[in-house]
């Protein structure tokens, strides 16, 4: 069987070292990562990934900016944003862009745990 594949992108090496171990204590998975988002959709093009970690505020090319190259680009990806931009108006933006969940920064493992049954990755 293949590990679950998944893309953690944010600009903060510190962040995304949070993010993949709260995953590899959570599920079995193939983990990428991706320091921007012009480099997430650049791996998205190469690598089929499960799901993407997503943070919003980043250099170049932003979370919003990702999710909607996803959806111009009709990619099949689960979307997590991980942000500490918890604006209600951009919650309801990136769900309208198609993200499954919104997760506050820094991410607690319970709450991965629950989204990640939720839609059924585990």
């Amino acid at each position: 069987m293949m590990n679950f594949s998944v893309l953690v992108c944010d600009d903060s090496t510190v962040a995304r070292k949070q993010v993949i171990r709260c995953l590899n204590e959570c599920i079995s998975a193939d983990i990428m990562q991706a320091k921007n988002g012009r480099e997430a959709l650049e791996l998205m093009h190469i690598h089929n990934f499960d799901l993407l970690c997503l943070d919003l505020t980043m250099p170049e090319v932003d979370g919003v900016q990702v999710l909607e190259g996803i959806k111009a680009q009709k990619i099949e990806c689960f979307v997590l944003v991980i942000s500490a931009d918890i604006q209600l108006e951009m919650k309801q933006r990136v769900a309208k862009l198609g993200a499954i969940a919104f997760v506050d920064k820094p991410i607690d493992k319970t709450r991965l745990n629950e989204i990640l049954h939720k839609f059924g990755i585990h």
